[in-house]
């Protein structure tokens, strides 16, 4: 037992004055972090202000009737979640608010406004019900970043007072009650549907449009082409008649083209021998055997 003890203690003595020490230097400085305000009080009354990062000594802080309080300066947030607004027109609106804010002045922040954040809170769930009330949902949905920027507009005033400025302020979603979006989506699909009726009754009759006027300029052009057609032939016709041969020749067979075997019988050359062809059909079938 005499043998180690000195050992123990001359380990902890070690330990235990590095811990008083250290215990001492906490009580007498204060740290002051990067983005960080240290106010100091004394009987409840503001009396220093540290900004800069680092170890500050202030002996005076183990007095009973010294406080200190840190203020962030960081950039800080605010969401507030399900927001019910009713529109112009009487709708519920479900909104989420974002507010992007920074602590600007350290003293009003603390001292000019109890419980900054939920009373910013309140500050900008009473702007956004007053600023979306007046607005229709359908507003509401295309306007969202100006709607934005004129949230972060109204409440500016009352936060420059709470020594806070507000950076970024957004609708983040908006949304409607379930029973009221089947309705709308009911009145989109209902106007949808007669959208498409209108579009297709509008496509039925400039087809039928277009089917007539295409009607009517073949038509011209079909009979444009049939009142050629007896021009060229009269055009061909005379240059024919001062061939007076080619002529007697065409004629020929043109009038040989008009007989049809299989439907009538015909009788050529009995001119010259002074019958006619309509005796000649007179003639007895079997006279007209024997003779042969």
């Amino acid at each position: 037992m005499i043998t180690w003890l000195p050992l123990v203690l001359g380990t902890v003595a070690p330990l235990l004055l590095v811990f008083a020490l250290w215990t001492i230097l906490r009580m007498l400085t204060i740290s002051v972090e990067d983005e960080e305000v240290v106010l100091v009080e004394r009987f409840g009354k503001h009396v220093a202000t540290y900004r800069e990062p680092g170890l500050m000594f202030l002996p005076s802080r183990i007095l009973p009737w010294v406080a200190l309080h840190r203020v962030s300066l960081r950039r800080d947030f605010l969401q507030l979640s399900d927001l019910h607004v009713a529109d112009r027109e009487g709708t519920t609106v479900i909104v989420d608010v974002w507010i992007d804010y920074r602590v600007i002045d350290p003293i009003k922040a603390e001292y000019a406004v109890a419980q900054l954040h939920d009373s910013l809170r309140g500050l900008v769930m009473h702007a956004t019900l007053a600023l979306l009330g007046r607005r229709t949902f359908s507003e509401i949905l295309c306007d969202r970043s100006e709607l934005g920027e004129l949230l972060k507009n109204d409440i500016r005033t009352d936060t420059e007072r709470w020594g806070v400025a507000i950076e970024l302020a957004f609708l983040q979603k908006v949304s409607l009650l379930p029973e009221v979006s089947a309705r709308i989506l009911s009145a989109i699909a209902a106007r949808l549907g007669r959208a498409r009726a209108e579009l297709q009754e509008e496509g039925r009759l400039a087809v039928a449009t277009l089917e007539a006027q295409t009607s009517v300029k073949v038509a011209a052009l079909t009979a444009e082409a049939k009142g050629q057609y007896p021009l060229a032939v009269g055009r061909a016709m005379a240059l024919l008649g001062k061939e007076p041969q080619v002529l007697a020749a065409y004629n020929e067979l043109y009038r040989l083209s008009l007989i049809r075997p299989h439907r009538a019988t015909a009788f050529i050359g009995f001119e010259q021998d002074g019958l006619r062809p309509v005796d000649a059909l007179m003639i007895p079938q079997t006279t007209a055997s024997t003779s042969s």
